[in-house]
């Protein structure tokens, strides 16, 4: 790999991390604002533990949220952003990699990626 391809593909890979994480942070500053919106002045109760619902834990319960526009969901989708800003580096890593026919860097990179889904999907 040429050291212009270097240059070209670290610049592409900087502007998708700023772009993603950007957007994540406005995704989850809107939900701020809407959760804010909602609160209506209620003084919190700190004598009794309230946990998160549980629906939060599963991207589709997330999705099926948003619809109705509910504050912790958007945030939540933020949350998935930030996630997959670093996934779709690592996919776009391979695909530049790929097109360079460099497969050491493709192996490297798929295995990176293999344990990332292996993280996200199968946490013990």
């Amino acid at each position: 790999m040429s050291s212009d391809a270097d240059q070209r593909m670290d610049i592409a890979v900087g502007h998708m991390l700023r772009v993603g994480v950007t957007i994540a942070a406005c995704v989850v500053f809107v939900g701020w604002l809407f959760y804010l919106a909602g609160a209506n002045g209620i003084a919190p109760d700190y004598r009794q533990f309230h946990g998160t619902p549980i629906y939060l834990a599963h991207p589709g319960a997330i999705f099926h949220g948003i619809r109705s526009l509910d504050s912790r969901s958007i945030i939540g989708l933020g949350i998935l952003l930030l996630i997959a800003t670093p996934v779709a580096r690592v996919i776009f890593c391979i695909v530049s990699f790929a097109l360079q026919k460099d497969r050491l860097y493709v192996l490297v990179s798929t295995t990176v990626l293999a344990i990332l889904v292996y993280c996200l999907f199968f946490r013990a």
